[in-house]
């Protein structure tokens, strides 16, 4: 029943509404029309004065219901609730208990004040599912706070806290405690006129100038999503033309862009990463505790992931091999907090206690007491053998045993060790402490409870976590590897690394897969193919063989696929890799970047059936999760599998 959905309780003259849909109180069809009713019953009843509106639980409104987005517009729509609200002869008075995103944080714009939980955040995240605010966000928001501010809110989706809040204006006081209390002693010392609802507030336009600065960043930022320059669009139109032609716009622009194909990716990645970390084949199975955990090793890997456990509060134990190592891996620990600290992550205190968390040790004695052990030291299988065989003596059976390999078999580096319930392979991507993708990789012999108990290492983390089988390069370097050599495929067709790249940046990735190797380093895949042709493979030379034997192994070495100025990381097309690479051009074949595009982006998902096909991944989603989250494949594009599927649909 929708009156159900929200409550009423009156004291003495005001009226408390609860929004209760469970979990997030989403503004589904039943929930708007519960409102609408409650608004007209409010306005009616001479007894009360004032109203103050609430969420359930820990949640004030979570937004839209999203499942509703595929099926046509319903009526009462959010504009049309939020609008009789503001135009409600009593003060409505918004009680931020928890978070008000989306749909949630408009109808908090459309009250008349807002008094916050301290613990309380508002957000507008619209842009980040390919949409833009549709019930008055790009209007009030700006009103309220500004348009610098709004900008930066709408078009980033950035989260605003509570003391932001207070700070800015938007909210009119806090409560540290009784939220409601606080706000019915509010609306009873409301006097005299009433704030001026946020759509009668003037906004002064700040000029060309400005705006154009705004779109060039904002542009930059989307990488080829439309919905933030679209948002940008619609605060414009009202900071011009006036707030009836911004909501105008700002409604025409969200029905039309809940239809596009990157609202539609966007849906698709939103209910992926919220099934992710909760496989059905591990309902019911408990994790182990986490009380400790060790890492060995202190390269860049081993210091990513002890930073990243550090950062989620984990007490760490981190193993070298001698003082000098051990030095060496504690001050990248400590480089890693600074950097933190430089980008307003946390503070120099949060960085203090975050190294204090990590405790250093020589040898692997000191890995006992650990609950997990992560190993990720150099990629040699007989380096790997004799660390696990060394722990298997030092952990007792109930301690999880974990590698970090990327391309080495980890059913070998186990094999013949006693308790293979606790093995297991949690592949990290570099850098460990900002990735999000975590490949959980269980042998055959994995516990359940193992399984588990990477998932719930995931979740502490906040990392994506994707089950992967074992084959070389998992799920997401095996695509990686195709990618690579389509991609020099290309080049025997006499198109140059500085084209394709382009056409992948075009597409919506950070960078092109020539400037990534570059980034990375070309002679690391080369001693891989080196090795391999040592033990017998045949393994063609390639066009990044010819560039390492020339000295070129990237920006380290300031020359790569591209030349790189003295201290610099900007590529510039090479005369000297052209002449290396004409011996391998076979033909030469025009392609715009939108074919280049298509031809690489097919191959990763050609590779991904197959991965499906042998069962390595579970799901296309997964796939396409690994590559968003581990690969940088742009987010408004759905992932390979999705994007190539809409495209044969089209």
């Amino acid at each position: 029943m929708t009156e159900d959905l929200v409550r009423r309780e009156d004291h003495d003259g005001i009226a408390v509404l609860t929004i209760s849909n469970p979990p997030v109180n989403a503004l589904g069809l039943a929930t708007r029309q519960a409102l609408i009713a409650a608004i007209a019953a409010l306005e009616a009843d001479d007894g009360i004065r004032a109203v103050v509106l609430t969420g359930a639980g820990k949640v004030f409104v979570g937004g839209a219901d999203i499942s509703e987005f595929d099926r046509p517009p319903e009526a009462p729509h959010l504009p049309d609730v939020i609008a009789a609200i503001e135009a409600a002869r009593k003060p409505w008075i918004a009680a931020v208990n928890g978070a008000a995103l989306g749909g949630g944080a408009e109808l908090a714009l459309g009250c008349s004040c807002r008094i916050l939980a301290t613990t309380a955040r508002i957000a507008l995240p619209e842009t980040k599912l390919g949409i833009i605010p549709g019930a008055g966000g790009t209007q009030r928001l700006p009103r309220l706070i500004g348009i610098a501010a709004a900008i930066d809110v709408i078009t980033g989706g950035r989260e605003i806290t509570a003391d932001e809040a207070h700070d800015s204006g938007l909210a009119d006081g806090l409560a540290g405690d009784d939220l409601i209390r606080t706000a019915l002693d509010f609306a009873r010392g409301l006097t005299g006129p009433l704030p001026a609802p946020a759509a009668t507030r003037p906004l002064e336009d700040p000029g060309a100038e400005f705006w154009d600065k705004a779109r060039a960043r904002i542009a930059k930022a989307a990488r080829g999503n439309p919905a933030p320059l679209a948002a940008l669009a619609a605060i414009h139109e009202g900071a011009t033309a006036g707030f009836a032609a911004g909501i105008r716009l700002e409604r025409e622009t969200f029905l039309r862009l809940r239809r596009s194909d990157e609202a539609a990716a966007l849906r698709y990645l939103f209910f992926a990463e919220r099934a992710a970390p909760r496989p059905a084949s591990l309902r019911g199975i408990t994790p182990a505790p986490l009380a400790r955990i060790g890492v060995i090793g202190g390269g860049t890997m081993g210091s990513g992931i002890a930073a990243a456990l550090a950062n989620a509060g984990l007490p760490v134990t981190l193993a070298e091999t001698s003082p000098e190592a051990l030095a060496t891996g504690m001050a990248r620990l400590s480089a890693i907090f600074a950097a933190q600290v430089k980008r307003g992550l946390h503070d120099a205190a949060a960085a203090e206690a975050r190294i204090a968390l990590v405790t250093g040790t020589v040898g692997l004695a000191d890995l006992s007491c650990c609950d997990l052990v992560i190993e990720a030291v150099f990629e040699d299988l007989a380096v790997k053998r004799g660390v696990f065989a060394e722990l298997a003596g030092v952990c007792g059976p109930e301690t999880i045993l974990a590698t970090n390999t990327s391309y080495l078999d980890p059913e070998q580096i186990v094999a013949d060790l006693p308790h293979p319930g606790r093995f297991i392979a949690l592949h990290f991507f570099s850098p460990a402490q900002v990735m999000k993708l975590l490949e959980i990789v269980p042998l055959a012999a994995t516990s359940p409870q193992t399984r588990a108990t990477g998932f719930a290492l995931a979740a502490r983390l906040g990392k994506i976590p994707v089950t992967a089988g074992n084959c070389e390069g998992f799920i997401g370097n095996r695509i990686l590897k195709r990618y690579r050599a389509a991609a020099e495929m290309l080049l025997t067709e006499g198109i140059p690394p500085a084209a394709i790249d382009g056409a992948m940046r075009d597409f919506g990735f950070g960078m092109g897969p020539f400037e990534m190797q570059d980034m990375s380093g070309l002679d690391i895949a080369f001693r891989a193919r080196e090795a391999a042709r040592a033990s017998g493979e045949g393994v063609p030379e390639i066009p990044g063989d010819v560039l390492v034997r020339a000295g070129r192994l990237g920006q380290k070495a300031g020359a790569g696929w591209y030349d790189y100025a003295p201290g610099s990381r900007q590529p510039l097309p090479s005369d000297r890799v052209a002449g290396l690479l004409a011996p391998f051009v076979l033909t030469a074949r025009p392609l715009n970047s939108a074919g280049i595009a298509d031809r690489l982006v097919g191959v990763m998902a050609d590779e991904g059936q197959k991965i499906l096909a042998e069962g390595i991944a579970l799901s296309p989603a997964d796939i396409d999760l690994v590559e968003i989250h581990g690969y940088g494949f742009p987010r408004h594009r759905g992932g390979p599998m999705f994007h190539m599927s809409r495209k044969r649909q089209a």
